[in-house]
């Protein structure tokens, strides 16, 4: 009995060596797997951040200014975002090396409403509504080559396909008025300047008529303004003609009744949260039929001169109305659009025929820009959003 039990023993002699040869080549393959699969993992990231990089990119160059002050020509600018897309993805390596864009891969048009993740872009729509890009980059035997595997070409597998897709937008042709502004510090005022402008004063200045407007200030350098011209008509705020006796452009903005230091205020800091609370969900809007109504003051104070003077060279948002009712102080502004404005001179003392605010137009940014859901109620003219990515 004894002698059976050792030659047993003789004969299982090598086995846990043959089961640990086995074992090690499967831990082997795991780790190969697990560094392999990290590897494409990494690449992932890579390529998303190369397309977010491009989509961003690309969509800036959309409203992009050579000069300030110049308006956006956005049929233009359609022709270059995806050069500068295609800059921004190879400056943005994947797997140590820069991938390149095709054609097919950068897509540039129009979302109706870009705060929805899920809205599809118009490519169809008109240029100068385009708000959006869309990039995806690629890994694969077709483009840029498949992310490479290292132990797992033992096993045959030589690469695998990634991509990643990222679509970036501003609101833009399709403000339709404004929330609070919000950023990583928090809640911010909107620089919404309270003085209205009838339609077709600012209508007939982007249209270069001469009676209502002057090319005598040069904002090409920005935050600065200097005596000349820069081929940009200016426009005076003040004195304008209402169509209301006793009342001169001033309009409330969140609330009842402006005083001077009130107005001084929201000239230098801009319209606050809290004034901004007095709306329904804190928002400026227009209505479905495209109009916003606020109040309005008798007049311009000579004390809001130099709370003005302080921002010349700074941008700001101005209401055009294009209708106003009442008179005086119980006169009401029916608005219709928001336009983009840098501030180049004030005078409000002297004779009527010397006081003026004179403005310019120009591309201004809020956080707080709403995107319009009605095509009554998206109208304004250099007012964007910052660009964001939506997915």
């Amino acid at each position: 009995m004894i002698r059976r039990l050792v030659n047993s023993q003789h004969r299982r002699r090598g086995t846990v060596l043959v089961l640990a040869c086995l074992m090690m080549i499967a831990l082997l393959g795991m780790v190969a797997f697990a560094i392999d699969l990290g590897y494409l993992a990494t690449s992932q990231a890579e390529l998303q951040r190369s397309a977010d990089a491009a989509a961003l990119a690309g969509c800036y160059k959309l409203i992009y200014q050579g000069t300030p002050g110049t308006p956006v020509d956005l049929s233009t600018n359609v022709q270059n975002a995806p050069v500068v897309a295609g800059q921004y993805a190879g400056w943005n390596d994947v797997c140590k090396s820069a991938p390149a864009l095709a054609s097919s891969d950068i897509v540039v048009g129009y979302m109706a409403n870009p705060t929805q993740s899920s809205g599809t872009i118009n490519t169809a729509a008109n240029k100068n509504l385009f708000n959006s890009v869309q990039i995806t980059v690629r890994r694969n035997s077709s483009e840029n080559g498949q992310v490479p595997s290292f132990f797992g070409k033992i096993f045959g597998v030589n690469g695998s396909n990634a991509s990643a897709t990222a679509t970036a937008a501003f609101i833009g042709s399709n403000v339709a008025g404004f929330g609070i502004p919000q950023s990583s510090s928090g809640q911010q005022s909107l620089m919404l300047l309270p003085f209205a402008l009838d339609q077709q004063t600012w209508n007939s200045m982007l249209a270069g008529d001469t009676s209502v407007s002057t090319d005598v200030w040069n904002c090409s350098t920005k935050g600065q303004v200097a005596a000349g011209s820069d081929g940009i008509r200016e426009v005076n705020l003040f004195p304008q003609g209402t169509g209301s006796p006793g009342n001169r452009g001033t309009v409330k903005i969140g609330t009842s009744n402006n005083s001077t230091a009130t107005v001084v205020d929201q000239i230098i800091n801009g319209i606050s949260p809290a004034e901004m609370a007095m709306y329904p969900n804190s928002q400026l809007t227009f209505d479905g039929n495209g109009h916003l109504y606020l109040g309005a003051n008798p007049g311009i104070s000579a004390g809001f001169k130099s709370a003005l003077a302080s921002i010349i060279g700074q941008t700001r948002f101005i209401p055009i109305f294009d209708a106003v009712t009442g008179n005086g102080n119980n006169a009401e502004y029916e608005i219709v659009a928001f336009v983009g404005v840098e501030i180049c001179d004030v005078q409000l003392t002297g004779s009527m025929s010397s006081k003026h605010l004179t403005v310019q137009p120009a591309l201004c940014y809020s956080r707080g820009a709403l995107a319009g859901t009605n095509s009554a109620s998206t109208t304004g003219y250099s007012v964007y959003s910052p660009v964001f990515l939506v997915k």
